[in-house]
């Protein structure tokens, strides 16, 4: 399962030299895309909270935001690792940022990092050309989790924080996009032994073992906080997934479904952990995006939800 750490770091490994190698881990940004590194967002004891905002070097206006968070089961990673950079040819801004890993701090010092960057791009939205209003978020995995949870926790002063201050500016988010993330911890982690244990990364995050720790368990379950205001929500899953069983985008998508929330899902056959997306769903996922955080409706044709249709 996910939370076998050991295993998820090697699947990890396996991962990054796949992407290298089919070259979604990119290298050089396209031709009109630029990138302005390390701005800070908020400092800490811990230390700085950095950023990077990647921007057509052409345009008119103001940009709407996509925020990218990484996957790392909340103990690795970086922003530097940013596979949709490529996305800000398209007349949007990507905004990588770093959030304090499980090492650093225990939940729920992710999401409050997450809540400061929205807010530090709306104060700061004139500035970078970003349009304030229309602001959506992208992660996969453990950045699949914060993502929907910033979609699903706009307006909860518990898990809000003052990370970089800003708390004048709101930090909800106006899309959703998804791959494989964990919506409900205590689902999530079944194992009697997993459980009770603060080294797996479930433990890690809640800073001691899940059965000691099941209120905040609830309190950084995506799953809990669905409802009508909830964000639009696109998710990605592949069926076969042994790390983050696709019963956890399953029962978010239906919560959201029946919340009334717009939502699609979309379940890849005989696919795993750590997968990219099939052409025809990434597809689907710039339709997504240019409905909700783009002012004209995409020309492409139609969203399929998981009903209508699975990616092979």
């Amino acid at each position: 399962m996910f939370f076998k750490s050991k295993k998820f770091l090697v699947v990890a490994s396996v991962l990054v030299a796949l992407l290298f190698a089919a070259g979604c881990l990119i290298k050089r940004l396209p031709a009109n895309v630029q990138v302005q590194k390390n701005i800070q967002f908020a400092d800490l004891s811990s230390g700085p909270l950095k950023l990077d905002i990647y921007t057509p070097k052409t345009f008119a206006g103001k940009l709407p935001v996509i925020v990218w968070l990484y996957g790392g089961g909340w103990e690795m990673g970086s922003k530097d690792f940013c596979p949709i950079a490529y996305m800000a040819a398209q007349n949007i801004a990507i905004v990588s940022i770093n959030y304090r890993l499980s090492g650093v701090a225990p939940y729920p010092a992710q999401i409050f990092d997450c809540k400061g960057a929205v807010r530090w791009l709306r104060a700061n939205a004139d500035k970078y050309h970003l349009d304030a209003d229309h602001i959506g978020v992208f992660g996969a995995s453990a950045g699949g989790h914060l993502a929907a949870l910033l979609g699903t926790t706009a307006g909860n002063a518990e898990l809000e924080g003052d990370v970089g201050g800003n708390l004048n500016f709101s930090s909800r988010v106006q899309a959703i996009c998804a791959f494989y993330p964990p919506t409900d911890l205590d689902l999530l982690v079944t194992n009697v032994a997993d459980r009770a244990s603060a080294k797996t990364m479930v433990g890690k995050l809640l800073g001691g073992p899940l059965n000691q720790n099941l209120d905040k368990a609830a309190l950084a379950s995506p799953l809990r906080f669905v409802s009508k205001d909830s964000a639009p929500c696109f998710l990605l899953h592949g069926e076969t997934d042994s790390l983050v069983p696709i019963q956890q985008s399953e029962v978010f998508y239906g919560g959201l479904k029946k919340a009334g929330v717009e939502a699609h899902f979309v379940a890849v056959p005989n696919k795993g952990h750590g997968i990219i997306a099939p052409p025809a769903a990434a597809q689907q996922i710039y339709q997504f995006f240019a409905r909700q955080l783009i002012s004209v409706p995409a020309t492409t044709g139609h969203l399929l939800s998981v009903e209508e249709r699975k990616v092979n």
